[in-house]
């Protein structure tokens, strides 16, 4: 049985396990053709070799800064566009907020960003429109953090965490290979661990290139997830958002979350 907040009785419940630790990393503006089965991106075809994909996966919309908003609270929020939003604009209930609320621990950790808990609209490859937790007054700035602050004891990581690479390292401005090697050179190591850790990694995309119908990769790998699983049922971001906090034990779900369906058929037994 899964260790963790619910135990036993959570994991038959929701049918999803209870990692001691998640990070979910959001990539940038590619299809599903365009990653997987690429031998641009050998590293993340190892997880999905190792791990598990989701063969029908789909974004929200377009373009990028609706769909984080869709993943965190399981709405765009009025969002509808790229542009900076004004920090804490909105009260919605979103996964940090629950996970904070539940007694949980929480944190993002956002490549360039100039400082921790920095609300600036853009410096250098960093942009706020990648990192949603900003536009919520019930996510304390504090939680976002440098990647500079990741740690490098991976038990001291918060049980739920999102990352957030830079416009280069995340394949928006660079290559679905500069992408495939920093996320090896930087959370390979997490990964590795999280096989024997009771942990879990998901990498997913914001949104598609515009021309595969929004469908994205998504990949989970760790301890928790079958070798070499897919499933090939229809997911989104609000599923997706609804199994990360079903990996929390939550007992609310934010926005469309509540009428998701979890991933299932992937999880090792």
């Amino acid at each position: 049985m899964w260790s963790g907040l619910g135990g036993a009785s959570a994991h038959a419940a929701s049918a999803v396990p209870s990692p001691d630790h998640v990070i979910v990393v959001v990539l940038e503006n590619h299809a599903y053709s365009q990653v997987i089965g690429s031998s641009s991106a050998p590293y993340i075809n190892s997880l999905k070799s190792g791990g598990a994909s989701l063969t029908q996966s789909y974004a929200e919309t377009h373009p990028s800064q609706p769909n984080y908003y869709a993943l965190l609270s399981g709405s765009t929020q009025g969002v509808t566009d790229d542009s900076c939003v004004t920090p804490g604009f909105s009260s919605a209930a979103n996964l940090a907020s629950e996970v904070i609320g539940a007694g949980r621990t929480w944190a993002s950790y956002n490549e360039s960003l100039p400082s921790q808990g920095s609300t600036t609209c853009s410096s250098g490859n960093y942009a706020q429109k990648h990192n949603p937790w900003f536009g919520f007054s019930n996510v304390p700035t504090s939680s976002a953090k440098t990647f500079a602050q990741f740690p490098t004891d991976y038990s001291t990581l918060p049980q739920m965490s999102f990352v957030t690479p830079n416009l280069c390292s995340d394949m928006h401005d660079c290559s679905v290979s500069t992408g495939d090697t920093w996320l090896k050179n930087n959370l390979g190591a997490y990964a590795t661990w999280a096989k024997t850790h009771n942990s879990l990694l998901v990498v997913t995309f914001d949104e598609d290139n515009r021309l595969s119908g929004n469908r994205i990769p998504t990949v989970l790998y760790g301890q928790p997830v079958t070798a070499g699983a897919t499933s090939s049922t229809t997911y989104n971001h609000y599923d997706l958002l609804r199994t990360l906090e079903d990996t929390q034990g939550l007992s609310t779900h934010a926005g469309n979350a509540a009428s998701g369906q979890d991933i299932t058929g992937i999880w090792a037994s």
